[in-house]
């Protein structure tokens, strides 16, 4: 097996003046001994811009991974213009900043359509996205299709679902981050998922490896620990090891919590 980054998903480490906080992402990578870090540059809830980080050439120079994890409200699918639109600005404004602090990629969801649409416009939505950006000479770092967990008229919830997004922006270069907890939350089998994936998207770039506090099926995005949750860890570890691809942890718990996560991970995957 290739040697990947493990990382977990951090906090911004700024104060609202934008000054780093205790050592920003990097330190707390240095707490937990992660090769990674996965963040946020803006409100994960909020339409504006990301500003430039104080410690951008640490980021992008250091030797622990980056992953940028775009905002929640973004919906490049949607038919409804007044998000649609500005979703399209602020998908471009935070691939930028992702290429500023050196970021493997940008993971954003793949969004929805309104209940009585036809999905079909959301692929082609999605599809404009990808060809207008190319038309200006493409995102600067990778774009990263995360899988969500519930919603029917979800882009990427269901394998069918996500087979027929391909089919509208594969061509383009399309990353692709493998979920766990949303997979098991959508009734995916962990057992085939990676295979299944790839027989759609050609690739995984990046696990987001979390356990579950629901039943498979439910279609309840509630991360648990690696250890303890609705999940045999196991299974998380078997998907580990098939996919292959760079790990953040998303998992709840203290920098100790994990600490002994990656530890745990690390000797698995030896």
């Amino acid at each position: 097996m290739a040697t990947h980054p493990i990382g977990v998903h951090v906090g911004p480490g700024l104060t609202e003046e934008n000054e780093l906080v205790d050592g920003g992402p990097m330190a707390r990578a240095a707490e937990m001994d992660a090769d990674g870090v996965q963040v946020f540059l803006g409100d994960p809830q909020g339409w504006k811009a990301p500003v430039p980080r104080p410690d951008a050439d640490a980021l992008r120079e250091g030797d622990v991974a980056v992953v940028v994890h775009a905002p929640y409200v973004l919906n490049v699918a949607t038919t409804n213009n007044r998000i649609r639109i500005p979703s399209r600005k602020l998908l471009g404004q935070h691939a930028q900043a992702a290429a500023a602090v050196g970021a493997l990629g940008l993971v954003v969801h793949g969004g929805h359509v309104l209940a009585g649409e036809d999905p079909a416009v959301g692929v082609d939505n999605w599809r404009k996205t990808f060809s207008r950006q190319a038309e200006a000479g493409g995102f600067p770092v990778p774009l990263l299709v995360e899988n969500t967990a519930g919603g029917g008229n979800a882009m990427a919830r269901d394998l069918d679902a996500l087979a027929r997004l391909w089919e509208g922006i594969g061509e383009f270069g399309a990353g692709f981050v493998l979920d766990t907890c949303h997979a098991w939350a959508a009734g995916w089998d962990l057992e085939t998922a990676v295979d299944d994936v790839r027989a759609i998207t050609g690739r995984i770039d990046v696990v987001h490896l979390n356990n579950s506090r629901d039943p498979a099926g439910s279609s309840r995005d509630r991360h648990a620990p690696l250890v303890g949750g609705e999940i045999p860890t196991e299974v998380l570890l078997a998907v580990a090891r098939a996919a292959d691809a760079a790990i953040v942890l998303e998992t709840p718990g203290d920098a100790a919590a994990h600490a002994e996560e990656v530890a745990m991970l690390r000797e698995a995957l030896a």
